[in-house]
């Protein structure tokens, strides 16, 4: 039987460049694996809530059977782009990448209007994209924090005018330290009197390291325990001055066109760099930066190059792991759980190394923590975009944390900032840390006890 003439020739609903691909959405098979990892649809039990209704939703307008709107593309756009359908799906379906680049067809067919699209343009094209007013941003946080407005702000309860979620992150916000490291290479940290220039050799190779836009004004301080514990694992350390935001945020908002620029420049700074392997210690980034070959899947001219980059893309843990660390002598007597970033573990399938790199601190017990791998509903900015989801998700991770834990450790910065504002709501005496920063402090623990081991835990 022969399908009526307008069923035939039915026009896609996806009419912008970098529509999602039938390849990608054709090889569901619609078996249900995904509905039992899903958060949106434990929540709320909707099946276009769920990856397997996402996709038949991104189907059906790839078709022409529905049209690009708003209403069709909600759950889009509900979903938190956490890819842990990925990891259980039979099929192999590329979810995430579906999911952005259905978003990418909604940004350019119906642009945000009003306050909210005055903020998206704000962030997404005019602050990220820009190391210099990102880092006037970060001057402005600093003054915030080191003057007393901020002490006199939360005495005159002034942030109760904000919603709860935004409060709660204004009470984990970490302290902005005096640099970022964008741009003040000098102050990578020094071990056992090397500096981190390219005169010196690296028997391990060298290292560009990616500071990212988020990371480098609230968590500089992990970049420098970064840079000091691959300084130690014998890892030449450069950081390229002419680096920017990786384009995460703009990808999962659907502005691709931001995002490539960034890629290019990127991909040009690093290359040139001439450095064997690109650090990153953010998940969300690193997900990006090993994926920009898909952002160039439709520029052949530019493919090669992006793939050249994303082959040298590392995960900090990825790398220690696959080059060799030397175990640190000095004990922490702690217990910590591991919180698997959606991005390091469902995008990068880094799942054993970080917990190698825990597991090799002397005094350190690790523990599990259930369900680790569900999302805590940071996703980039999903906390700011969907509150109530994130808030619900984030207790349920809380929930999980088990009493005697007195360390949470975890790899992306989202997470960082999710489960501490969460913890300090709650007035939970348990520390938010990176992974890199137990092992940073382990190295320097050592030789404050006999035979050149620290004593600090009890026997």
């Amino acid at each position: 039987m022969s399908l009526p003439f307008e069923e035939v020739h039915r026009q896609s609903s996806f009419i912008f460049a970098d529509a999602p691909d039938e390849d990608k959405y054709s090889v569901c098979v619609h078996c249900g694996f995904c509905l039992e990892v899903c958060p949106t649809y434990q929540e709320w039990s909707d099946e276009n809530h769920s990856p397997r209704g996402r996709v038949y939703l991104i189907k059906q307008t790839a078709e022409g059977h529905l049209t690009l709107n708003e209403d069709v593309m909600d759950p889009v756009f509900t979903c938190l782009d956490c890819r842990a359908c990925e990891s259980v799906c039979p099929s192999g379906v590329q979810v995430g990448a579906l999911i952005e680049e259905a978003r990418g067809q909604v940004f350019y067919a119906n642009p945000k209007r009003g306050w909210r699209g005055w903020l998206e343009q704000l962030f997404l094209r005019e602050i990220f994209p820009h190391p210099k007013r990102l880092q006037k941003l970060r001057a402005l946080t600093r003054f915030y924090q080191v003057s007393g407005l901020q002490t006199w702000v939360r005495r005159l309860g002034l942030l109760r005018i904000l919603p709860r979620h935004l409060q709660a992150l204004e009470a984990a916000m970490p302290e902005v330290t005096v640099q970022p490291l964008l741009g003040n290479s000098e102050n990578l940290p020094m071990v056992d009197g090397k500096s981190s220039t390219r005169k010196n050799t690296g028997e391990k190779g060298k290292v560009a390291l990616f500071t990212g836009c988020v990371m480098d004004v609230f968590y500089t301080h992990v970049h420098e325990a970064t840079a000091e514990v691959l300084l130690r694992n014998h890892f030449q350390v450069h950081v390229p001055s002419e680096q920017k935001c990786c384009g995460a945020l703009q990808v999962h908002a659907g502005d691709r066109d931001t995002a490539r620029s960034l890629a290019r420049k990127n991909i040009q700074a690093f290359l040139n760099s001439d450095a064997d392997y690109i650090v990153v210690n953010a998940a969300g980034c690193g997900a990006l930066l090993k994926e920009y070959p898909e952002l160039f899947r439709n520029y052949p001219e530019e493919m090669e190059r992006a793939e050249l980059f994303a082959s040298k893309v590392r995960d900090i843990s990825e790398l220690l792991f696959e080059k060799g660390w030397e175990p640190p002598k000095g004990e922490l007597c702690e217990t910590v759980a591991y919180h698997d970033a959606c991005h390091l573990c469902h995008a990068q399938k880094i799942r054993h190394q970080p917990r190698a790199l825990l597991a090799s601190i002397p005094g350190l017990q690790l523990v599990d923590l259930p369900d680790a791998d569900r999302c805590c509903g940071s996703a980039g900015i999903y906390n700011l975009t969907h509150p109530e989801m994130a808030q619900r998700l984030l207790e349920r991770k809380l929930a999980d944390i088990p009493d005697d834990v007195s360390t949470l450790a975890m790899g992306n910065p989202g997470c960082l900032l999710q489960i501490s504002s969460g913890l300090k709501e709650k007035n939970v005496p348990v520390k938010v840390v990176h992974t890199v920063e137990l092992l940073q402090r382990a190295y320097r623990m050592e030789g404050e006890g006999e035979d050149g081991a620290a004593k600090t835990c009890a026997n």
